[in-house]
């Protein structure tokens, strides 16, 4: 990826003539410009002796010190994580990056960690919007970056029990092409889908865009191989079973602070025929909310459910390809469907008739092939608008339906009266179960003197108020270091001390990620 901006470098760019318009009408802007990379300040290189050692292990051709990998290895990509690259700060960059093979390898490199107290960072995609890869380097000898990108393989494909085994270096279009190949499809398709690794996806519990049709992609590993500093540990001999808690739940979200995940087994499903997106408006996002919750509490789902609010529908953000066109007022939802033909037919007109029947009214493809179209570029804007002097960023949270509206005008205020006038908040709903719903907002504002601060203070507010309205610090983004302030109220005290018992217990120094997940 671009070391200060999201994805493509190729597709990064201006604002388009028309959101400009919009951007500096309702916002005001600043020409803003990153450094050059080369004046990017990073941390010194990893001492030449320890440099030799890991040589040993990984062979010299796979430990890099050069100052652009280690820059593209700087943090992940959250607004703050940009912010500060741009202005040339480059301190949590690592001091090496070292590149394994195998398993016996990692293992190798853990073990070399930990008698050399140097901090580790698994790094697959960089795409952690939650300073997922930003160390603790305080009493370390260094950081590396232990990163995965020679593990690209499939495995396997049981195609009996619909599984497959997966390495965690591939990205998400890498993995999709291999199990093409072989007829099938995970069906996990995030906004970072493009840059972000089958291990991310795993140890944050990502949830992709056909999260209705397909599940959480926690839902779908059945099996994972992590290297620790205890040892090996293997998990996953079968689709369900007794023995003690689920130990896979607590590798999925651990963010490498319990180990190297080095396999993922998946459910997989036939690659779909037919794929179909349509969309429709209703009158308000309440209206819409509720035809959102039947759908999901009568067992009619769609492979692809998202809501705008009457915000993010009137700039046409519902719609990511596009910026300040036409709305059709109301709120913009947007319907997918994939499988075989029949399917499709089938579950297509059981919706249809459903939301038909709570008021909404049906646009037809043209909106919902837009949104499919454009559905990564989202994060191109939140860049383009950085290079303006605009604070754009977002954030999530998740909560029981009853809940919902409270927490949306809860964090919504909280924002506003952050930022103040002129600050724009958009939400949406994109992840629907049959006791509740996720909440992602988007949110951007004339960026201030010190932006840091600036948005330090309006996502502490948005995070107090999801906390305190009974809401979780985050659905799919992880934990990281921006949220762990929070998820030690949203779990309590015992389950702090679980934590730390867990992670004392398999990494005792505290190499594995210092800084990240435990309170």
């Amino acid at each position: 990826m671009h070391w200060s901006r999201w994805g493509d470098p190729a597709e990064a760019g201006p604002l388009a003539e028309s959101a400009f318009a919009l951007v500096d009408g309702f916002i005001g802007t600043s020409d803003t410009p990153a450094v050059d990379p080369a004046d990017v300040r990073l941390s010194e290189p990893l001492a030449a002796d320890l440099l030799a050692e890991l040589a040993e292990i990984v062979g010299p051709e796979h430990v890099l010190t050069d100052h652009d990998t280690r820059l593209h290895r700087t943090r992940g990509k959250s607004t703050p994580d940009m912010l500060k690259i741009r202005m040339g700060d480059g301190s949590d960059s690592p001091d090496a990056v070292v590149r394994p093979a195998d398993h016996d390898e990692v293992i190798a490199l853990i073990g070399w960690c930990v008698r050399r107290h140097v901090a580790l960072v698994p790094f697959g995609g960089g795409t952690s919007v939650v300073g997922g890869l930003a160390a603790e380097r305080d009493g370390f000898a260094g950081v590396i970056s232990l990163d995965l990108i020679r593990f690209d393989k499939l495995i396997e494909v049981d195609r009996t029990s619909m599984t497959a085994v997966l390495e965690p270096g591939l990205r998400g279009p890498a993995a999709e092409a291999l199990l093409g190949a072989e007829g099938v499809t995970l069906g996990h398709f995030p906004q970072s889908f493009e840059y972000a690794s089958i291990g991310g996806f795993a140890v944050t519990r990502s949830s992709g865009q056909s999260s209705a049709g397909y599940g959480r992609f926690d839902s779908l590993v059945v099996g994972l191989r992590v290297a620790t500093p205890l040892g090996t540990l293997e998990l996953g001999n079968s689709p369900a079973n007794a023995a003690g808690p689920d130990l896979r739940e607590l590798v999925m979200g651990s963010e490498g602070t319990f180990g190297v995940v080095t396999a993922v087994r998946v459910r997989v499903r036939p690659v779909p025929v037919v794929k179909t997106y349509e969309s429709w408006q209703f009158a308000g996002f309440a209206e819409g909310v509720t035809a959102m919750r039947t759908l999901a509490q009568s067992g009619v789902l769609p492979t692809v459910l998202r809501l705008s609010d009457e915000n993010e529908t009137a700039i046409n953000l519902a719609r990511p390809s596009e910026v300040g066109g036409e709305s059709a007022g109301g709120c913009l939802m947007i319907t997918g469907y994939e499988g075989t033909r029949a399917a499709v037919d089938a579950k297509r007109l059981a919706v249809t008739a459903l939301l038909t029947s709570l008021g909404g009214t049906a646009l037809g493809t043209e909106g919902g092939e837009a949104w499919a179209a454009g559905r990564f570029h989202g994060p191109y804007l939140r860049d383009s608008l950085l290079d303006v002097g605009v604070l754009a960023e977002t954030m999530e949270t998740v909560t029981f339906w009853s809940n919902l509206d409270h927490v949306y005008t809860s964090v919504k205020a909280a924002v506003t009266e952050s930022l103040g006038e002129g600050s724009l908040v958009l939400c949406h709903i994109s992840h629907v179960y049959e006791t509740g719903a996720s909440l992602y907002f988007t949110v951007a504002t004339k960026q201030a003197d010190d932006p840091l601060a600036q948005w330090a203070a309006a996502k502490a507010a948005a995070s107090a108020a999801m906390v305190r309205n009974g809401a979780s610090i985050t659905h799919h983004h992880a934990v990281g270091r921006d949220h762990k302030p929070w998820l030690a109220e949203e779990i309590g005290p015992v389950g702090v001390e679980m934590l730390r018992a867990v992670k004392q217990r398999l990494d005792p120094t505290g190499v594995l990620n210092p800084g990240v997940l435990i309170p």
